[in-house]
């Protein structure tokens, strides 16, 4: 994808950003790698320009069950090195465990996932960890022929300092999106979707609009 900014859960993280993606998928298995590079980082070694890499495995049970996942978060910037120190106290990925479903009902294809961080750099001034988590539901639907789909994610519980960066929050809904996607035909045989998300931070009281294309092989 190319986006014109990046943000995560509701979260600002950069500007524009080109975001690949590399998955293999072997039967109910799936290993995907994930990137974000700001176009400062495309060209800079400082560690001021964003630089992000997650490593999600991931297995679903059964047709439509539910799927679990691992994951590795990354974003420590471009030029920061020490990515292989994964001491606990030390390292700077942030270890999540997700669990995501989807109602196996064709009018009312509501999805839940909950991602809960379990180790790594998310940790209170204390040296403690906070187990920050993040739940979100989305309900994909179709008026014509735009592809379009309704996010509410939120924080369930205090988070402490946490990743997000909300002291003492409790219960705080960081993330009501709406995306609109669409294919634009080139020729008869290659189109490129671009989409458009309206993103608001109840929490944050912040608002965002994001455009991007996608590109697939």
């Amino acid at each position: 994808d190319l986006v014109s900014s990046y943000i995560w859960r509701g979260f600002y993280q950069t500007g524009a950003s080109f975001q690949p993606t590399l998955s293999l998928g072997v039967g109910n298995f799936s290993l995907t790698a994930w990137g974000a590079t700001d176009f400062q980082g495309a060209n800079s070694t400082s560690a001021a320009a964003a630089k992000e890499i997650d490593l999600t495995a991931a297995y679903t049970f059964g047709s439509a069950g539910p799927t679990l996942s691992v994951a590795s978060l990354w974003w420590a910037g471009q030029g920061a090195g020490d990515y292989f120190n994964f001491k606990s106290h030390e390292t700077a990925h942030h270890f999540e465990a997700g669990l995501a479903y989807t109602l196996p009902i064709e009018k009312f294809p509501l999805s839940i996932t909950w991602n809960f961080m379990f180790a790594g750099q998310d940790k209170d001034e204390n040296g403690n960890q906070n187990y920050s988590s993040y739940v979100e539901l989305n309900y994909p639907f179709s008026i014509k022929s735009v592809d379009l789909n309704a996010t509410c994610g939120f924080l369930p519980y205090e988070a402490g300092s946490g990743v997000y960066g909300v002291p003492n929050s409790g219960f705080a809904v960081t993330n009501l999106a709406l995306k609109a996607t669409k294919d634009i035909k080139v020729t008869d045989r290659f189109a490129i979707p671009v989409f458009a998300q309206a993103i608001w931070n109840p929490r944050m009281e912040d608002a965002h609009l994001v455009f991007g294309i996608t590109l697939k092989p």
